[in-house]
């Protein structure tokens, strides 16, 4: 069959940028070969070239002279119907939300109630559709955090926020997290039939306290001992020993941040316009810094670090002195 539908310069135009830009492989698909075939190549060649049948290519130049540009895309209602309806993929849904590691009791579900039988991968794809993915389950706190507080200091840091943002105060963040040779496990892109193998060994804990503005900006402590009461007063003295404006720092309510001689210290500190602002129980996600031991421990801590306590050390303290310039966080 040829073309009957005449493929002007305005014409060949359209169909090479839909053949370079569109986001469907068949319509490229189907673009080129009209471009082709306006050249002069034979059909033999376009079904070595596309690897498809006589019938197609018919397909395809009579969809071409019917209908036009409307040609090269699938007519609505093209294609195997769906096996499960919008209100059973709700209830997949929420089978899968309850059964999240292991999706075979919702392929049983699924056939007991529906009589409808799916393939895993068939199961995976609805749930991708769904917007569900395969990712890593996070730690949470086993509590929550009281209801009025965390709403009252959510909006207090969010005032803190905006004239940090205006330069009338600074804002910290503050925290402190540890890192041994037992390492976490992310997942990583792996070869079929090989295993990517981290080092792993008890070992003590390289502990950080560290002091975090939104800008971009990180002070550390690094320390192989614990860290005491007593160490976060010398670090908060030792890095603000004097500020040029009203300075927050924020803080959750660790025993080593409520100790005794921290107390005693907050009327001095305030004296010199250095305030801490307490975060309630149970909401790490008001802790900005936070996301900084997260992204440490799971993208910014290579796999070599686990191989000795050196190179765990050197890698952390590479991480700290890098965050803001090589190891950026954008928190707007």
């Amino acid at each position: 069959m040829s073309l009957t539908r005449e493929i002007t310069p305005e014409t060949r135009q359209l169909l090479e940028r839909i053949y370079h830009h569109s986001r469907q492989h068949q319509v490229r698909q189907r673009a080129h070969c009209l471009l082709l075939r306006s050249q002069g190549i034979k059909n033999v060649a376009l079904r070595a070239i596309f690897s498809v049948s006589e019938k197609t290519l018919y397909n395809w130049f009579n969809a071409w002279n019917d209908r036009g540009f409307a040609g090269l895309y699938d007519r609505p209602g093209r294609g195997r119907p769906p096996k499960l309806n919008d209100e059973q993929k709700a209830q997949v849904q929420a089978w899968a939300k309850a059964s999240p590691r292991n999706l075979k009791p919702v392929l049983e579900k699924i056939k007991a109630s529906w009589d409808v039988t799916l393939s895993l991968d068939t199961l995976k794809r609805i749930l991708k559709a769904l917007k569900m993915t395969w990712r890593r389950m996070r730690r949470v706190c086993a509590k929550t955090p009281p209801t009025a507080e965390y709403a009252h200091k959510r909006s207090m840091l969010e005032i803190l926020k905006d004239l940090d943002s205006a330069g009338a105060i600074d804002l910290y963040y503050m925290d402190e997290a540890g890192f041994t040779l037992v390492p976490p496990i992310p997942y990583a892109w792996q070869v079929i039939g090989e295993t990517l193998g981290i080092p792993s060994r008890r070992s003590s804990s390289l502990n950080v306290l560290g002091f975090m503005h939104r800008l971009g900006t990180l002070e550390s402590y690094v320390s192989e001992q614990s860290i005491t009461s007593d160490v976060v007063a010398a670090c908060i003295e030792s890095f603000f020993p004097t500020v040029d404006k009203p300075t927050v720092i924020v803080m959750d309510q660790a025993p080593i941040h409520t100790g005794q001689i921290v107390w005693e210290m907050r009327d001095e500190w305030a004296q010199r316009r250095l305030y801490l602002f307490e975060l309630p129980p149970y909401s790490p996600k008001l802790n900005l810094i936070e996301n900084v031991w997260r992204f440490m421990k799971y993208d910014w801590i290579e796999n070599a670090a686990y191989e000795s306590w050196r190179t765990l050390r050197n890698h952390v303290e590479n991480v700290l002195t890098g965050f803001g310039k090589e190891f950026v966080i954008n928190f707007a």
